[in-house]
């Protein structure tokens, strides 16, 4: 039952604030979206360990720069999109997102404040 994908609401590079679970009230970026299981992994949340062993190099002449080395490595895991909510850049709070059609064309609106949410991304 994943959200179709014209409905996303949630993009890369947006500003998003954690509101249930184990990180709820962090804010961070978007880094990526997973529009099939409808998640997205959001920068410095919901940072998780995962042990990785040591894997040679499948050329043994290569070596000394493609050797990957083992150990625990602490990396942000996958948050469904529901638990996130887009900070409104004009207030800095949690806002729900609506679309509008402006010259032809949809953007993404802040529903707390009317705020066009791409049109602030370009300016940063």
């Amino acid at each position: 039952m994943s959200q179709s994908s014209n409905k996303f609401k949630v993009k890369k590079g947006d500003k998003v604030v954690v509101l249930s679970g184990k990180d709820r009230g962090k804010t961070g970026v978007v880094e990526q979206v997973l529009r099939e299981k409808s998640r997205v992994i959001v920068e410095g949340v919901n940072i998780v360990k995962r042990h990785t062993k040591a894997r040679p190099p499948a050329n043994p002449q290569q070596a000394s720069r493609n050797q990957q080395t083992g150990g625990v490595i602490e990396k942000a895991a996958a948050i469904h999109v529901s638990n996130v909510a887009v900070v409104s850049p004009a207030s800095g709070k949690p806002t729900r997102v609506g679309f509008r059609f402006e010259d032809g064309r949809k953007v993404r609106v802040a529903r707390r404040d009317s705020v066009d949410l791409d049109e602030t991304k370009k300016t940063k």
